[in-house]
């Protein structure tokens, strides 16, 4: 499986173009489908994200829900959540009136906080802690493309890097076949790149 299927997730709310245009040439046959269902030929699914996190979850419920995500997790393929995306994957958030996400990484997203200029909008360097598949060749200082102003806590057992903007915060997560990113890898660079191949390697060994 030299190219493996990978399942975009167009659910109306994701930066669709550039995150396909990233994943192919990061190895992956990208196949864009509008549910979770769809995606069940694919052997790794991709959720982006942008915008307001209750759009998001609205989006999602259309697509399938979170219930659908969750699913596809429990039978084993890597997916990837890209910015809202992943924060999609936590318990809840404390933006808009719609709260509860699909509740596979234990947490919930805060507003930032500090001196800072909100939202997070540019280049910013990750600490990047040991071991993750995700981040593999790519160490600490590494510099990714951020575009939010809610993030997770930092110290949760599935983060696999950290930012600091006015205070820390978790930037990825990695758990068994669930990866997620808060900034956005299709806008990093050859970084990015170098990430979304790693993902797409996890796929393919999957």
């Amino acid at each position: 499986m030299t190219r493996p299927p990978v399942a975009l997730l167009d659910y109306g709310v994701g930066n669709l173009h550039s995150a396909a245009k990233a994943l192919d040439r990061a190895g992956a046959d990208v196949r864009v489908v509008p549910t979770v269902a769809e995606a069940a030929g694919a052997a790794g699914l991709v959720v982006p994200g942008v915008g307001a996190y209750g759009a998001c979850l609205r989006g999602l419920a259309s697509a399938g829900g979170p219930a659908a995500v969750a699913g596809w997790l429990e039978g084993g393929r890597p997916l990837l959540g890209i910015c809202v995306g992943m924060q999609l994957l936590f318990e809840a958030s404390e933006e808009g009136p719609v709260s509860d996400g699909v509740g596979v990484v234990p947490g919930k997203l805060r507003r930032l906080t500090g001196q800072v200029k909100i939202p997070h909008i540019g280049w910013d360097e990750v600490t990047v802690r040991p071991g993750g598949r995700l981040f593999a060749g790519l160490g600490d200082g590494t510099r990714f493309y951020f575009v939010h102003s809610y993030a997770p806590e930092p110290d949760g057992e599935a983060v696999a890097a950290v930012c600091d903007y006015g205070a820390r915060f978790a930037a990825a997560v990695e758990h068994g076949n669930l990866f997620g990113t808060q900034f956005h890898p299709e806008k990093s660079g050859a970084a990015g790149l170098a990430l979304l191949a790693n993902f797409v390697s996890e796929v393919r060994a999957a």
